[in-house]
């Protein structure tokens, strides 16, 4: 999987927007200012920063080397996946599905019910 790849799965995302934060050289995904991804290049390899429950992320990092603690994030909750590895992209888009979830749960009600009526 491909970065853009990647971005073009988040961005269809009801809400979904993206700002570049040039600090981290890292293109962030947003639903109504809740961050739930940032895709960015670590050591030159592709990868997402999502967030998920701390026993999630603890239980990913013992079981895939290609997940490791956010460099730039809260380490129990964000965890860096490297998109060109051995984790199955059905699993990364799994992920982003959750890391999408968890950043609706912290968004207002009337906004959340905007973004996901038909």
């Amino acid at each position: 999987m491909t970065n853009s790849e990647l971005l073009q799965y988040c961005m269809n995302k009801p809400g979904a927007q993206q700002s570049v934060h040039s600090d981290w050289k890292a293109t962030q995904i947003k639903v109504a200012d809740v961050l739930f991804a940032m895709v960015h290049e670590v050591d030159g390899r592709p990868a997402v920063s999502l967030k998920t429950s701390p026993e999630l992320a603890e239980l990913l990092r013992d079981e895939h080397q290609d997940v490791k603690p956010s460099a730039h994030l809260n380490k129990a909750h964000w965890s860096t996946l490297f998109l060109d590895g051995t984790l199955p992209d059905s699993q990364i888009y799994y992920l982003v599905d959750a890391s999408y979830q968890l950043a609706l749960e912290l968004v207002p009600e009337q906004t959340r019910k905007l973004l996901l009526a038909p």
